[in-house]
């Protein structure tokens, strides 16, 4: 069981990284005033002393924490480290220290050559500050409008007059603000920037050192993974690491070699979210590199070792070496004869290597990998592809597989073929491509499950002829109004089959029927025509919506690869 502690923006995101287990664990504040709303979580609120937390942990047998809550806490984080748990610490993403500001560690050490104070540290730090107004400093505290804090701040001796709020947007004339290094998502920019504006003297209170045994993360991809490595059965399944996160990590890790003499296990990652994760590498004699992981998401690239090879240069540069495959059509990021690296990956790379370099990218044995992927039929030879948006991959993750289904789509459209055909897999395009001898390869895109996706995309794409090749068991999914047809949302529905098969005019004894393919040799032969009428005319009424202004031909293929039926939209 995972025990979190947040009341704050990372508590939030904790929490949603936490739901995609469906797993039960507990989630704590102090105040209980954070709006949340959990499914698998349980609520509890209420400060937890050192005997209430351990008590708290044995009887809910905890194993995790993730520490969430806020960075100044700092007696919260030291009575968690008593605990004798593993801990994350979900860490605020910070800007650098600026050198104007003037950096405190506590509130004793504010400077009194001010006269007015604007304190914005909240409102329990009003008593911490009142011997600033017996030295003559006027403070001005900035606080929530909310009734609590406003109690508090006058049992602390606050008066109306020195009492201002967030919820207002304004700040009053200070010469100096007083804020906490409370990071990127406690606002510390926008206090920042609104005190420039206004010339007054910035004073920034350092946040506490956290205990060194917990292990830090500053964003969601990374809490999943530590949570994968610290209590593994938590989540069913495990996420993985793009090839462009690899390469990267490569790439880092061969040019802190270079520059540097160090060959660090792990090296940190700037993903493109912000956050950083640590990734583990290995080198060799003149290259250090990475074993990509997929984790549960089905990828041929799974285990493979992406190197990098570092040289200094003039100016930064990446390049593709061994196993990286080569653009040989557009519809890509970068023209024909480019590497196929993709902009988000370059960017990654550029981002966490400031040193001017010359990155060589390469993959033993890469191009026999690529034959058992997308990329022969895309124009991507040579070898496999680097990519990746967000740097991470989530197990059997929708988004990496509709993001694949539209750079087809994209590659499609670019090979200047006017129609374009989408087939569920390999099987049903072997029959499909039959009629249709002088499209281009490219003109052939997989959907998969997503019927509804692709044909969106069609659209979006301006292909006016498109042709959708289909098999039974999908189609019957189809035809009931399912644009996905995966397994995991959708299942034959027995009863509207029978009900098309009302339509068709047959009478079968479906009392066998187990799978759509059965239809095949349950309905007489001389029906059979009939009810893929019907099927077809189902599946158009729901496809042809998403195709406004297009000929769509659905086409209807049998086990043995028979075309029954097509049936066609015409112009509108």
């Amino acid at each position: 069981m995972i025990l979190v502690f947040g009341g704050t923006t990372e508590g939030r995101k904790a929490a949603e990284v936490l739901e995609e287990a469906g797993t039960t664990y507990f989630y704590s504040t102090k105040t209980g005033e954070q709006e949340l709303k959990l499914h698998h979580g349980v609520l509890r609120d209420g400060a937890m002393d050192e005997e209430t937390m351990l008590l708290f942990c044995r009887e809910h047998e905890i194993r995790l924490i993730v520490d969430a809550a806020h960075p100044f806490a700092r007696q919260l984080h030291e009575t968690i480290a008593k605990m004798g748990l593993p801990v994350i610490r979900y860490e605020r993403i910070y800007p650098s220290r600026d050198a104007d500001f003037t950096w405190i560690d506590d509130y004793s050490q504010v400077p009194t050559d001010v006269h007015t104070l604007l304190a914005t540290t909240g409102v329990q730090s009003i008593g911490r500050l009142k011997w600033l107004e017996e030295r003559g400093v006027r403070v001005i505290y900035r606080i929530l409008r909310r009734q609590s804090s406003i109690e508090l701040a006058y049992r602390q001796g606050a008066t109306d007059d020195q009492l201002c709020y967030f919820e207002d947007g304004t700040m009053p004339k200070a010469d100096a603000i007083l804020l906490k290094e409370s990071g990127i998502s406690g606002g510390f920019c926008e206090k920042v920037a609104a005190a420039r504006a206004r010339g007054m003297r910035i004073i920034a209170i350092k946040r506490p050192a956290l205990p060194t045994t917990f292990r830090q993360v500053n964003g969601p991809y990374g809490l999943r993974r530590a949570v994968e490595k610290l209590l593994p059965e938590f989540f069913p399944l495990k996420s993985g690491l793009t090839t462009g996160t690899c390469a990267t990590a490569a790439a880092v890790a061969a040019t802190t070699r270079l520059f540097y003499g160090n060959t660090p296990a792990e090296v940190p990652v700037l993903l493109p979210d912000g956050e950083t994760i640590f990734v583990a590498v290995g080198y060799g004699d003149d290259y250090a590199c990475c074993i990509k992981e997929a984790g549960d998401d089905p990828d041929v690239t799974n285990g493979i070792e992406i190197r990098a090879q570092v040289k200094k240069a003039n100016a930064f540069e990446i390049r593709g070496g061994e196993g990286v495959g080569r653009f040989t059509l557009p519809g890509f990021d970068f023209a024909p004869g480019e590497a196929a690296i993709n902009k988000g990956p370059r960017a990654m790379m550029r981002q966490n290597i400031k040193e001017p370099v010359l990155v060589s990218i390469s993959v033993p044995k890469g191009e026999e990998i690529a034959r058992r992927t997308f990329n022969p039929r895309l124009g991507i030879e040579g070898g496999i592809s680097i990519i990746g948006v967000s740097g991470i991959v989530k197990p059997f993750s929708e988004e990496a597989f509709i993001s694949s289904i539209r750079k087809c789509m994209e590659v499609a459209k670019a090979s200047g073929s006017p129609r374009v055909v989408i087939n569920s897999g390999a099987k049903s395009e072997r029959f499909v491509r039959a009629c249709y001898p002088d499209l281009p390869p490219q003109a052939f895109v997989e959907y998969g499950n997503y019927v509804g996706e692709t044909l969106k995309m069609a659209a979006e794409l301006g292909f006016r002829q498109v042709t959708l090749g289909v098999m039974m068991g999908k189609a019957v999914k189809l035809a009931a109004g399912n644009l996905d047809t995966h397994s995991r949302r959708v299942v034959m529905d027995r009863q509207f089959v029978g009900q098309m098969l009302k339509e068709a005019g047959c009478s079968v004894d479906m009392t066998s029927l187990t799978l759509a393919r059965e239809l095949w040799t349950l309905v007489p032969e001389r029906h059979l025509q009939s009810l893929v009428n019907v099927i077809i005319g189902h599946c158009m009424h729901h496809c042809s919506l998403l195709l406004p202004g297009g000929d769509l031909e659905i086409l209807l293929i049998s086990d043995e690869g028979q075309i029954m039926a097509k049936k066609n939209q015409p112009h509108d």
